[in-house]
């Protein structure tokens, strides 16, 4: 439901307590607030249900929105299009160095009005890793990975503490690390956070798809350290479950879809199985892993959804990637024939936005379920889950692999990748060993809590939400969304960039971005808050080239691929780097070259 049509009056001050619970982010970013806009789906503001203040899940949807904005307009988007492949994977990365960068400074700046007890650690983040198709150089994007800490100075040493003795210290599990919290008086939030989903639509300039994401848990996730894979995924509409369970079906993602297919018809009687329609991830690349998965719904006369297939909101759905986006549409609705229809999601994702989708059970009317997946596109869905139950350091694991490979022997190097993958699996606390998943399973307590934030870039085909759009030269519209249990609203924020684009560019664009497009660093202003930036911009784009001693960060560059930045751009950097630490040594006190 809309809000009320509002007098002038009423309007005005609605943008001003708005400007004022969000001025950090507006600050930040040097944007005039013009407009806002709310569309609700209960009477309450969604603040009026989450765990966080209301001033902190404001700063959130700003931040969803900038962070939409700031990539949108200086990300490069659509730079990408017939670019051979190593300036498309640079301008993929680009993309992700602003995203990560414009959230990243939006979670700084918000959080110095947390409570004072009070930290925001990331648990899960997405663009570790390459995907399918992809070379190793096409890992390792920039992004919010574990155990970046977001709070007031004092509670952030405690927590970086905290997290240095978990990631360091084999003896201290995840309980120890929790407990030790607790009993500091300290509250940890835990994030998901992917915050440029879809960066190959991105860089091709798509119309719909890209988005930022952003999951807020009343608890840190119970992971020992940076993990990304891929898990097995299946979200079908509660009244499907809960009709399974009336009459005693097991109904999850290893269930047979045969039953499943039982279950909707039960749920809704009379429905076509071709009214059925189910997303996954479609095209060669998925056909290793995902084609008896496609054969068996094929056969029950269900409808694969393939690209271009349109939603109910008249837009065209796309399956070459973004696993999250469809979780809001799966549903059911009457077509204007009066028959039933029902969408559901099935396959695989990556394992930050699969826990973000399972979270959404906690939000939607929905149930999903997961199941571990190694980062090899090797053996279909079902074998995957045979394979990540083996226990890698047993007596037999060759041989049981190499059932489970269908070949033997099984040359070495496989057998060992395939128990490094199990074993990084184990000492990550990935829950393992279950038949399937559940976002509880990644959270301590059994009452938890989630604020899902989203801020479309593009627009989105499964909700009919507007990408950003341009109203005049510096002004803007973005639409966030903020959902959590019994509560969701859309909000559409009318921005003027209180700079010229140029001038924009600077204020959303990381320092090091700056330096390396040409800006001289010595030259500028330095101000005592260019350590912490600098210092963050390391922990986003080059985590892979980063050693933690102690209180301080050792960069050795040497650790990064020249295809992922090529070494001209590397000294660049490690002269910046140099000369602040020669030239302000007390600012850049945590930092040293190798």
């Amino acid at each position: 439901m809309r809000d009320r049509p509002l007098n002038e009056t009423d309007k005005r001050n609605l943008v001003a307590q708005w400007a004022f619970d969000t001025r950090p982010v507006l600050l930040r970013f040097h944007l005039w607030l013009e407009d806002v806009e709310i569309e609700r789906a209960q009477q309450e503001p969604v603040s009026a249900f989450t765990f966080a203040p209301r001033g902190i899940a404001r700063c959130l949807a700003m931040t969803s929105a900038t962070t939409a904005l700031g990539t949108r307009l200086f990300g490069e988007f659509g730079a990408g299009i017939g670019a051979d492949k190593n300036t498309y994977n640079q301008v993929k990365k680009a993309a992700d160095a602003i995203s990560a960068y414009v959230m990243s400074e939006g979670l700084w700046h918000l959080t110095r009005t947390l409570p004072e007890n009070h930290a925001i650690m990331v648990s899960l983040g997405e663009g570790l890793m390459p995907k399918a198709g992809e070379t190793p150089e096409m890992g390792a994007n920039p992004l919010l990975g574990f155990g970046r800490v977001y709070a007031r100075p004092e509670v952030a040493r405690s927590v970086d503490g905290a997290v240095r003795r978990l990631l360091n210290d084999p003896n201290h599990s995840w309980s120890d690390f929790y407990g030790g919290l607790k009993q500091a008086g300290i509250t940890v939030w835990g994030a998901a956070v992917d915050t440029l989903e879809n960066t190959s639509r991105f860089a091709e300039g798509r119309t719909t798809g890209p988005m930022s994401v952003l999951h807020l848990f009343d608890s840190p996730l119970t992971m020992t350290r940076p993990y990304e894979s891929y898990m097995g995924c299946l979200t079908v509409p509660r009244k499907v479950t809960e009709a399974a369970e009336r009459n005693s079906v097991l109904l999850d993602y290893r269930t047979p879809r045969a039953r499943l297919v039982e279950a909707i018809e039960l749920a809704y009687p009379g429905i076509k199985r071709e009214n059925i329609h189910v997303w996954t991830l479609r095209g060669k690349s998925r056909a290793q892993r995902l084609a008896r998965l496609w054969e068996e719904w094929k056969a029950l006369g269900a409808h694969l959804v393939d690209e271009g297939w349109k939603a109910p909101s008249g837009i065209e759905v796309f399956t070459d990637s973004g696993t999250y986006a469809p979780t809001f549409m799966v549903k059911s609705w009457s077509d204007p024939s009066g028959a039933t229809h029902i969408f559901i999601c099935d396959g695989y994702a990556a394992t930050a936005e699969a826990m973000q989708a399972a979270s959404l059970s906690e939000v939607l009317e929905v149930d999903s379920t997961m199941a571990v997946f190694s980062p090899k596109f090797e053996l279909p869905h079902d074998e995957e889950y045979r394979l990540m139950r083996l226990a890698p350091d047993a007596p037999d694991f060759a041989q049981r692999l190499a059932e489970v490979l269908g070949q033997n022997p099984v040359a070495p190097e496989r057998v060992e990748y395939y128990g490094s993958a199990l074993r990084e699996a184990e000492q990550s606390n990935m829950p393992l060993g279950r038949r399937v998943i559940r976002a509880d399973d990644f959270l301590p307590e059994k009452q938890w809590r989630v604020l899902a934030c989203t801020g479309y870039m593009c627009d989105d085909p499964y909700t009919g939400t507007p990408g950003v759009t341009k109203l005049d030269e510096n002004r803007f519209q973005v639409t966030t969304q903020l959902a959590t249990r019994n509560a969701s609203a859309r909000i559409t924020f009318t921005f003027r960039l209180m700079e010229d684009l140029p001038g924009s560019r600077l204020v959303f664009s990381p320092l090091l971005v700056r330096f390396l497009t040409g800006v001289d660093y010595t030259k500028r202003a330095v101000k005592v808050s260019d350590s912490g930036r600098i210092r963050n911009e390391l922990q986003t784009m080059l985590s892979q080239a980063l050693e933690y001693v102690g209180e301080r960060i050792r960069v050795r560059l040497d650790r990064i691929d020249e295809r992922v930045i090529p070494k001209e751009k590397q000294q660049i950097i490690r002269r910046a780097l140099e000369w602040y630490k020669a030239n302000h040594p007390v600012w850049f006190n945590w930092l040293e070259i190798a």
